[in-house]
């Protein structure tokens, strides 16, 4: 193993999520889903977003919750109100046990501060007809399908002979780098979905090819993979996404530079370039 190849390998165990994290995580959602269910009544609850995808880095500031109301229970008039509304009512309940609380238009968030898992991000959804759950989105309900966003990664990374996972992990520990410059960071694993292609090569080569097409597809419209929702960059103004192409841009540089090192026979030189990306979460070997 060459001495990049050794930087590459501990990368990609640093951005593992720890069984101590895992454990933590299933703890917790079993309290807050145990809290729920007594003032509620649930069709089901489970874990979602990039913590079930296993695409979450390190290190972990959220884990996403849905709680699914059951249509016919004593909570289902909710469905006919606001997404506002019910986002409040499910505060409420929270409130009986958690202080520390946060709210926006999709979620109530229960923080921990000081704990490896620092947040649960908890949303009040429905079934929806035809699949898939309606979820607030403001004042509005949106639908949505993170078991579906779950399935596309998964065989995606099946069809990459179980690199995509690790790979969307080191394209997020580089936009964490800088300060989660890309928001939301699902993006990239959408546009990694389209964007990626098979035969997976090297994950530094795939990185360099990544940020190349990125960096020019930023710019468009990404729709929600599930075929529900709003577009994954709806949120992100024309000006912003072209910002945001030349900063992944400047990635870009930065990828190539490190891989003309390589290519020099400079590999010290090459990893010190990819740790400008990485930070903290690519060692020196």
């Amino acid at each position: 193993m060459s001495y990049i190849d050794d930087a590459f390998d501990k990368l990609k165990s640093n951005l593992e999520i720890t069984q101590t994290e895992q454990d933590l995580a299933v703890t917790r959602h079993n309290v807050i889903r145990g809290h729920i269910e007594a003032s509620w009544t649930l069709a089901d609850h489970f874990l979602t977003g990039s913590y079930a995808r296993q695409t979450k880095t390190k290190k972990l500031k959220d884990v996403d919750i849905f709680v699914v109301i059951k249509p016919t229970g004593p909570q289902g008039q909710l469905a006919k109100g606001t997404g506002t509304a019910a986002v409040s009512a499910l505060r409420d309940v929270l409130s009986t046990r958690w202080s520390d609380l946060d709210t926006d238009e999709h979620v109530v968030t229960i923080n921990y501060p000081g704990e490896d898992v620092a947040s649960y991000e908890v949303a009040p959804v429905f079934p929806r007809k035809g699949g898939g759950y309606l979820m607030p989105n403001g004042a509005a309900w949106m639908a949505t399908d993170p078991t579906k966003h779950e399935y596309l990664v998964t065989e995606k990374n099946k069809k990459c002979d179980d690199k995509f996972v690790p790979f969307i992990k080191m394209v997020k520990g580089v936009n964490r780098e800088a300060n989660d410059a890309i928001e939301p960071s699902f993006l990239l694993e959408v546009m990694g979905l389209e964007l990626v292609l098979e035969p997976f090569g090297r994950y530094r080569d795939e990185i360099r090819f990544f940020l190349a097409s990125a960096a020019d597809r930023l710019v468009d419209d990404w729709p929600d993979p599930a075929g529900l929702g709003p577009n994954v960059n709806a949120g992100i103004p024309r000006a912003r996404r072209e910002a945001l192409a030349r900063t992944v841009s400047g990635w870009l540089a930065l990828a190539e530079e490190a891989l003309l090192l390589e290519n020099d026979g400079k590999e010290r030189a090459a990893v010190d370039k990819w740790r400008r990306l990485f930070g903290w979460r690519m060692p020196v070997p």
